[in-house]
Parts: C-alpha cells; structure tokens; sequence
C-alpha cells in the first residue's frame, strides 16, 4: 500500500502550507531579532536554520522551528550581560551541545509531567495574543513589529493602550485589506468544498492583498499604501555579501562564567519551550501523531549549535508557525523545509517582491489563527471539567498573556501543582464503607503513590474509625509508601487500634514493607451468621447486593481466602431458582461470594422433582433461609411458549430439541387466550411487554407450586425458619424488583417481624 503522506495530493498541501508559513514566518523572523537587540540578519539565520535543518532531522510532522517570541527577553538579556553579539554567539554554541546531551540522556520525558491544563492555557494565550496584537496591524497601524508577542512594550505602552492610539492612526488602504482578508478566511472555513481544496485560503489572501496594494498605488491618494505598513526586507545583492552577513563566536571568552551560565540559561528555557510547544503542536494536529520529544531536543541542538557558529539567534519549536502550518493544510515535515526553503532564496534572490505584502494581510492570518486557538469552545469545555482543570487553565492564559511565555507557564505550573498538592491532602486516599455479609468495613484504598503529604489525612481517617468498627488497608494498587507512613499504618495496627477496639485489615503491601496480608472480618456466610439472620434479612443483603452491582460499587472481595474458607463446609443464606439465561448469574447480579446462595438454575425457572429436592436440601439440612425464585425480562423461554401455545405448533417439531416439550408445558399454564390475542396484534415491543406480564405469573405459579408440592419447604415456612418469594430481573436496568402482588406466606417481606409468615 503506497504512503498516504506521499501522495501527490499531499505535497501540494504541503508546499502550499510551507509557502503560508514562509509568508507569516518572515516578518515574525525580522520582529523577534529586532525586539531581542539581535542583528536582523540572524532572525532570517534562524528562521532558515529552523526550517531545513531542523525540519529535515526533526521526527515531527507538523511541529515548525524558528526563533521564538518566548525566548525574546532571554536573548536580549544575555546579549547585553555578554557585552557582545559575538560571545552570545559562543552561549548559543553551548546551549545546542546542552541540548543535544539532554536529547542523549532522553530527559524528553519531562513533557509527559506537564497538565494538559497548563498546555491548553499555553495554545489558549498565545491564540489571545496573537488577536491582540493583530487587531491594530490589520486596521493599519503598525507602530511594532507585526511578529511582536509581548503585551507591554519597551516605551512603557502596552496592547490596549495600542487600541486608543489605532482610533487617530487608521490607514484605510491597510483596513480594506485587512478586514476583507478576515472575511475571505473566514467564509473559506465555513464552504465545505473551499477548505478541502488543494489551494489553501492564507495563499489566496496573500495574493489578493499584493492585488489590492498594487491597485491602491495605481490610484493613489489615501488608500495608497506606504512602506512602513508593508513586509521590510533589507537584504544582500550578492553573494558576496550575504556570506559577509554571517559571524562567528567569540571562542576567546570560553573560560568566561558568564558564557556558560548563559548557555545553561538559554539550553534549559529553549528546551522547555520546545517540549510544551511539541505536546501542544500534537494536540491540534489533526491526525493526532506523536512526536518524538528525545529526538527534538537532539535535533533543536543541532539547529543551535550551527546558528551559533554562523551568526543566529537560538530556535525552539514554535507554536504560532505549527499551528498556522497544521491550519493551512500541512501533513509532513515537508511544509517546514520548503518554508525554509523560501526564507533562504527570498533573502539571497527576491527580497523586492516580499516587500509588496501589506502587513495587514498577514495580520489577518494570525488574527483567525488565535481565535481558532483561543475559541470560546475550549474555555467551555475547560469550564465544563471543574475548577482543578478551569484555574490552572486561567491562570497559565492570564500569565503567558500579561508577562510572558516562560514565566506564564512557570505561573501556570505552580497554580496547578498547588491544586495537586491540596487534592492529595484532602483525597490521598479512597474510602468505601463496604456492607459485608453481617458487617460493615470501612475499605480504605491507597493511592499509587503515597507520600509524606498524605500521612496527615491517612491518620486523620483512622483515628475516626469509631470503637468496634473494621477497617481494610488495602495497598494492592499502589508503587511506594512513604516510611513515614509505613510508621503510621505500623503503629495504628499495634498500638492504636486494640486500644480503641478497631480491627485492621491489611490486604495488598509488598513484602519489603514487613505488612503481610491480614484479614480480620469475615466476607462469606458462616454457620453463625447463617442462624443469626430472619429471612427479611437475607432478602435485605440480597436487594443491597443487586443495589450495588446495577450501580457499579460491588465489594472487593478476596476469592481465593473464600475457597479456602469454604473448603471445610457451606452454609448458604438463600436458594435461588432463576433462568439458565447467560445475563442472569445470580452471584454476580446480588454481589455474592463463594458459599453465600445455592444458585439452581434452568429454563423459565420452572420446577421438577429434582429442582425440589434440591431446594428442600439446600433450607432443610443446609439451614438456608429463604428461596428466591426469579423471573426475568425478554426471557427465551417464556417467548417460546407464548409462540408455541399461540401457533398450536410442538416444541420438537418447532425447534428440534426433544425433551423441550417438559419446560415448556409447565410455562404455558401461565398463557391465557387473551395473552394470544394480545401477541398477534401488537406491535414488537407491545409483544415484549405481553412476555414480560407472563414471565411475570409463571413466577408467582412457582412460588405457588414449590409451596404446595413440598411438604419439606412448608413445614419450615409454618416453623418460620424459612420463607419462598418470588421477583423479577431487568435485563436492561440490572434491577430485582420483589413481585408485591405474591401469595400470603410471602408478605412478611412488607413488614412482619421476626420473619413469620402470614397465614
């Protein structure tokens, strides 16, 4: 099968997506250098570097490397600690070799620590600033650079403070462009058939805003647009001159500590921004590949480790190039090498066209880039997931938007770290009061990771065990305990709780933890418990049982400690007839264990001599106090005899099973002449409510008859030692529901004391 990312279709894509991004790229290369007091040249360096070097090692599909607005106030930092470009050059150098060992050592896993809240707050802030920061640029006034990514600038102003000076500094050339390209890439997303066209809609405004610039210039007058809100490119003619622009480090200051504290700074910040630009870049991709984050931080060092031996300023994986690479259609790797591709012959060939773009054009483009980042949708949904995934997300956006990227991310980091912290000081654990048969244990569940953090809350559930209570420490899920832990659980077990008369169970510690496996309550029925109870009990632990199976809390139970338990002897609390049908287990859908019910099961619960022996065994020698005969929903057999009473039609001629005929005669007592009628002029699910109603009455007739036909049973019914009660299992809901309406020996269900029948 040839390679979908291959496809011809594709590298149109691609090298259409790397032409948007060259276009956006550009101006962003030019701003970066020009706000972190770098030669503009190595902004263009760097973009190119990023592009094909990079983009040719990186094992990212979509991820765009450059230099980034994130590391602007590092860079310009440096530069003037360092006194020179030259010996910042030498800390790029060392940054890249940085990189490359951290890439060596795989400390790319650090990205897996970081909340997806964090990451989104990082695409959220970077999609409000680029609104922000466009909406003056596509109006006209284009005071900075149009890449700038900071929301207070180097004079004191800040972005809104931009919004009252955009109101006196209108160009309407500029504005026509710009709010018309807004229109186009917006009406393009919406036309099905235009945005899965090969063309992408950030190529087409581009060229009609070159259109529009040459015909505003053709006219003249107001709408002519002026340089300065056009794209700048001053470049070398020759060659000669090009190769003049690249400069080397200063290898004279490598025993100066400034360097490699510089180099340090700038190999930790890149890569950290790399890291959370790639998992934030893989979120959004469509076909949601992984990148190799190893890889890329190998690769970032090699892209610097050049950059600072020819004069440019450090790369990182970019967020706001990716994201308008994946947008404009970009499948592979080949939309960043071509991007770079560009940069590189637009710098040496063709820097006069690049200067016909008005800046509006491509403000356009990241203005729907960030409201596509930044949709009201993703704060919703952030909304939607509480507090402990909204207040992180907030606080990362506000911080990235009002410092910047780092420090945004750090913020961001340390708000939600504080909401992990207080969770585990408030939940380290999971508690679950588990109604065992005749006891109720408090079954406390370790966390996988149980730290110092979590003794205060772990010492604070034991000591609220009241006087004769039961509790499970149960560790079987968790990695490592905390030795202060250790101390508190060793101490609870020896000291602590025989003085307060609770009895600790441990299930689940590994052996280097010196806690072997202790239980102290017991979890099945026994001979004791089994006298103790009255037959509305057992009933009782049966309904809670199916309680918490249909809800899905059934208890943890140990089997292999019942097998044990049961090995010597059984004393079941109940019988229970039901169905042979495979969605009627009985110990699963009453949250049983080994040795709780006699389980007898056949079809359409229907009963024989052997089915009565059996029962009679199991209440009169065996002791067990109730028979609970069960009917359920869309039963087969029932559904078999209503349609085989109804055609006149024989079991064994119908179907082919020979000794059919025995089940189904005794189901069709419970058929009347009306259910028929009813059967052949319903619609399907009339029908399954007629099989339902007569699933129904042969219940209560089996009730009927086990007590009639057995002596054995209605001797112990007038002893009040046992009693016979028939109910009915959805099997849709998962509910037993007590049929209300059964015969007279089964009404103390409803409230006699002492489990006497009524007679």
């Amino acid at each position: 099968m040839p390679n979908s990312h291959s496809s011809p279709a594709n590298i149109v894509r691609d090298l259409t997506a790397g032409v948007v991004v060259f276009l956006v790229a550009l101006p962003l290369c030019l701003g970066i250098a020009l706000a972190s007091g770098a030669p503009l040249f190595s902004g263009l360096l760097a973009g190119i570097v990023g592009g094909i070097v990079v983009g040719l090692l990186s094992g990212s599909h979509t991820s765009v490397s450059g230099p980034a607005a994130g590391l602007t106030a590092v860079v310009a930092a440096q530069i003037a600690l360092l006194g020179s470009f030259e010996t910042f050059l030498l800390a790029v150098f060392l940054a890249g070799l940085i990189q490359i060992g951290l890439g060596i050592a795989r400390a790319g896993a650090l990205s897996a620590f970081f909340p997806s809240s964090v990451i989104k707050g990082l695409l959220a802030a970077i999609g409000v600033i680029l609104i922000l920061k466009q909406i003056p640029h596509i109006v006209g006034h284009d005071t900075d650079p149009v890449g700038e990514m900071e929301f207070f600038q180097p004079d004191q102003q800040n972005t809104f403070s931009e919004f009252v000076e955009m109101v006196y500094d209108l160009h309407p050339g500029a504005a026509i462009i710009g709010l018309l390209s807004i229109l186009l890439l917006v009406l393009w997303e919406k036309n099905k058939r235009l945005k899965n066209s090969i063309v992408p809609a950030p190529l087409i405004v581009v060229g009609i805003g070159i259109g529009f610039n040459l015909f505003f210039d053709w006219l003249g007058g107001p709408l002519d647009i002026e340089k300065n809100h056009l794209v700048q490119v001053e470049i070398a003619s020759s060659m000669r001159e090009f190769a003049g622009f690249l400069r080397m480090p200063n290898f004279s200051q490598w025993n100066n500590p400034a360097v490699y504290t510089a180099g340090i700074t700038l190999a930790v910040v890149a890569s950290l921004e790399t890291l959370l630009n790639l998992n934030a870049v893989d979120k959004i991709d469509p076909q949601q590949r992984v990148s190799p984050p190893n890889r890329e931080l190998l690769v970032q060092g090699i892209g610097n480790v050049i950059l600072g031996l020819i004069g440019g300023i450090p790369v990182t994986s970019v967020i706001i190039r990716s994201s308008v690479n994946i947008n404009a259609g970009g499948k592979t790797k080949l939309a960043a090498i071509f991007h770079g591709v560009l940069i590189l012959v637009c710098v040496m060939l063709l820097p006069g066209y690049l200067n016909l773009i008005p800046l509006s054009c491509l403000a356009a483009i990241l203005l729907v880039t960030g409201v596509k980042l930044a949709s009201p949708a993703l704060v919703m949904r952030m909304w939607s997931e509480g507090r402990y995934q909204f207040i992180p997300f907030m606080a990362t956006l506000t911080a990235i938007v009002f410092t910047d990227l780092l420090r945004g991310i750090l913020i961001g980091l340390a708000v939600s770290i504080t909401f992990i912290l207080n969770s585990n000081l408030r939940r380290p654990l999971r508690r679950i009061v588990e109604k065992h048969l005749g006891i109720e244990v408090l079954h406390i569940q370790l966390a996988s990771q149980v730290s110092f953090l979590n003794r205060a809350a772990l010492e604070k559930t034991l000591r609220e065990v009241p006087r004769g209570g039961h509790v499970l420490l149960d560790a079987t899920n968790t990695d490592y305990i905390d030795p202060d832990v250790l101390d508190l659980i060793r101490d609870f077990k020896e000291t602590i709780a025989p003085a307060h008369g609770v009895q600790l169970s441990v299930r689940g510690f590994r052996d280097r933890y010196q806690l072997k496996d202790e239980i102290q309550f017991v979890d099945y029925s026994t001979r004791e418990l089994q006298e103790l109870l009255t037959s509305e009990q057992v009933l009782h632990i049966l309904q809670e049982g199916n309680e918490r199976f249909r809800t899905g809390h059934r208890l943890t139970r140990d089997l292999g400690r019942q097998l044990d338990a049961t090995a010597k002897g059984q004393h079941p609390l109940a019988v229970v007839l039901s169905c042979i049908d495979s969605r009627t287990p009985s110990e699963i859908i009453f949250d049983l264990g080994m040795g709780d019910i006699f389980s007898v099961r056949i079809a359409g619960n229907v009963v024989s001599q052997n089915v009565l022996g059996s029962m009679e065994y199991g209440c009169a020698v065996a002791g067990a106090k109730l028979i609970l005969v069960i009917g359920h929903t869309r039963c087969g057999a029932v559904t078999a005899a209503v349609d085989l009473v109804c055609s006149g039609a024989n079991a064994e001629q119908a179907t082919g099973c020979q000794h059919l005929e025995h089940i189904v005669s005794q189901i069709q007592k419970s058929v009347d002449a009306p259910v028929c009628q009813r059967v052949t002029t319903q619609t399907d699910d009339e029908k399954a409510d007629v099989i339902d109603e007569v699933a129904r009455r042969n219940v209560l007739r089996t009730v009927r008859e086990i007590i009639e036909e057995s002596r054995t049973i209605r001797k112990l019914i007038g002893e009040r030692r046992m009693a016979v009660v028939g109910a009915i299992y959805d099997v849709k809901s998962g509910k037993i529901d007590i049929i209300e309406d059964a015969p007279a020996e089964t009404r103390f269900v409803h409230g006699r004391e002492g489990g006497a029948p009524a007679r």
